[in-house]
């Protein structure tokens, strides 16, 4: 134990004796890493304690040497206090090379301080843009603006893009490295589509980093070049019909407008170069809008606008006839433009009625009533401009409607003639006459004969009509008691009727009788007065000269002699006969009947009479030249 104490009991000693002689050597203050901008000032502090000996400083393992103004680095020193120990390292101004490892030694105590990093921060240098200060780009075209930073900023900046204080983002950023492995360039890339809005506007690239936080910023301006923009203006907007209307076209460009182009509905309106264009409206500027181009070196932008034209109504599309069977539904429809948009009616020709408003009539489960010609119609509009009306048929197909038409009587043995009105739509297939014994649709057959032709315009109705005609020459008495059937057939049914003859005599029983009776009172009146003038002349003889008077009985002629009814056909070339005598009461009227006139009523003259010569003859035989007029 003892040898084991030995050793301790003189390291004790040992640190007593050197406590009394004065301390060691030892450090106050090391250097610290420090960061420094290029071009300022960097201080490395180094204090010793109980040291008198040589200090000095190492660059990276580099002595710079003891002596206080470290001849050969004219840009170090050394300060403070040697005798207090104090040995600071300056270097201004810092340049990028002073960026290293600095140590302070005091060599005779064999003393090093930690090693100090100097970190030298350089600025970058104002970024330049491409193509600046002004870029001229194209309104539209995609393009891309490019920011760079050169030189030998430290740390590498960043670049930013700023519009109107706000950041842009997006860019994209780029960098180039020196072979020595330090940084040679950066550069930052913004894309944008600039629009004509962007025309002056002003772009900031800045760059930044740790050696300069606020950045150094470099201004573009934005130089657009963009094709027109176009606003296009009509004054009135809104207008009647009829009346003027201008149109104004402005534009702005960069390039400026070179030309002017007017165009309505997309056809050119010639002679139309200016930014002013007047027109006088009408309905078609509603739905042919005007337009404008205007084009620039860059290209061309075109505006349009239409007219809130007012204007009456104007027919576009007619009703159209149409041909229905009859049950089915009708339909007819016809189109009117106008603005403000026209009122539509429809009625039946001839009726004020109105069946249904709109450009559609629906006719539902037709009749043959029902067929007639139906109107479209429009009123003017507020310009008492436009408007009228428009028709069309409808055609109802049912079976064939057969009406018997009046047939005037017949005399027997003579000719005949009866007719029947037939309406049909669809046409009738043949109009047929049918009897007892036959039956005939065309030409003749015996004393038959058929004829058929179209119906006037009067007799038609509401559809196409046709008039059939049987002709019978030489009636006989049979004819007058039957029937004779007028038919007529289509794809849709048959119709008919049932015409019958009527007949007409030459001399009635009656009219004979009253035609004997009124001969024989005119005779008797004649007699009379032949006695009354004898008496008068008192037996004076007197002789008459024989004159015979000709009374024609109307419808003769001379020469013809009677007929009978027996012989009489009822041709308007029948002739009646002639009577000679000296007086007649006598006539025969056109069907053959005797008529009495009245003496007194000047029909009959009677000429020739002279005093008698001889008073013993007063009276003159009554001769008749033809006494077989009358079969009686």
């Amino acid at each position: 134990t003892l040898r084991m104490l030995v050793p301790v009991l003189l390291l004790v000693l040992s640190f007593c004796l050197r406590g009394r002689a004065g301390l060691a050597p030892h450090f106050l203050q090391q250097p610290e890493d420090q960061v420094v901008l290029l071009g300022d000032e960097a201080r490395l502090p180094c204090a010793l304690g109980a040291y008198r000996g040589l200090v000095q400083w190492t660059k990276d393992g580099l002595a710079l040497g003891g002596e206080r103004d470290l001849p050969g680095w004219s840009r170090y020193w050394i300060s403070g206090n040697a005798a207090s120990g104090q040995h600071d390292l300056h270097i201004r101004p810092v340049e990028l090379e002073d960026q290293a490892s600095y140590e302070c030694q005091a060599t005779q105590a064999g003393l090093r301080s930690r090693p100090a990093q100097l970190h030298v921060l350089v600025p970058p240098e104002p970024p330049q843009v491409l193509g600046g200060p002004s870029v001229s780009l194209v309104a539209g075209v995609p393009a891309n603006l490019t920011c760079q930073s050169r030189g030998d900023a430290h740390p590498t900046p960043e670049l930013l893009w700023f519009r109107d204080g706000v950041r842009l983002d997006g860019a994209i950023f780029r960098q180039t490295l020196l072979k020595e492995g330090t940084t040679g360039s950066v550069e930052s890339i913004l894309s944008l589509t600039p629009s004509s809005h962007d025309d002056g506007a002003t772009l900031v690239c800045r760059a930044r980093s740790q050696a300069l936080p606020a950045g150094k910023d470099t201004a573009v301006t934005l130089s657009l070049q963009y094709p027109p923009v176009v606003t296009l203006s009509a004054e009135p907007q809104t207008v009647q019909e009829g009346e003027k209307v201008t149109f104004l076209c402005q534009a702005t460009a960069q390039p400026p407008v070179t030309g002017y182009r007017w165009a309505k509905g997309g056809s050119p309106v010639l002679g139309a170069r200016g930014p002013m264009l007047e027109v006088v409206a009408d309905a078609s500027f509603l739905t042919a809008p005007v337009s404008c181009e205007v084009s620039n070196a860059v290209g061309s932008a075109n505006r349009s606008t239409a007219l809130d034209v007012q204007f009456g109504p104007i027919l576009q599309a007619k009703p159209k006839p149409l041909s229905v069977d009859v049950g089915e539904d009708a339909s007819f429809s016809c189109v009117w433009r106008g603005n403000p948009l026209p009122r539509v009616t429809w009625t039946r020709r001839g009726d004020a009625q109105v069946l249904a408003s709109g450009p559609t009539l629906r006719l539902p489960a037709v009749g043959p009533e029902d067929s007639g010609d139906y109107v479209c119609r429009a009123e003017p509009g507020l310009s008492g401009r436009g408007g009228g009306a428009a028709e069309a048929r409808l055609t109802v197909n049912a079976p064939p409607v057969v009406t018997a038409l009046h047939s005037a009587p017949a005399f027997l043995r003579g000719p005949a003639r009866l007719q029947c009105l037939v309406l049909a739509s669809p046409a009738p297939e043949a109009v047929v006459w049918s009897w007892d014994e036959g039956f005939l649709t065309a030409g003749s057959r015996g004393r038959f004969l058929v004829e058929t032709f179209p119906a006037p315009e009067g007799l038609r109705g509401q559809g196409p009509g046709l008039i059939s005609v049987l002709h019978i020459s030489g009636t006989q008495e049979s004819d007058f008691h039957r029937g004779f059937n007028c038919s007529a057939r289509n794809r849709l049914g048959e119709g008919g009727t049932q015409v019958s003859l009527g007949r007409r005599d030459l001399l009635p029983t009656v009219q004979i009788v009253a035609g004997v009776a009124a001969m024989a009172m005119t005779l008797l009146m004649i007699i009379t007065g032949v006695a009354l003038c004898c008496w008068r002349h008192g037996r004076a003889s007197a002789s008459f000269s024989k004159q015979k008077n000709l009374v024609r009985i109307p419808g003769s002629s001379d020469g013809s002699s009677s007929r009978g009814p027996e012989e009489e056909t009822g041709s308007s070339k029948d002739q009646g006969p002639i009577v000679h005598t000296d007086h007649s009461d006598l006539v025969l009227d056109e069907e053959g009947a005797l008529e009495t006139k009245d003496p007194t009523n000047g029909y009959y003259k009677v000429r020739g009479v002279s005093p008698p010569t001889s008073p013993d003859s007063c009276v003159t035989s009554l001769q008749l030249k033809s006494p077989g007029i009358f079969n009686l």
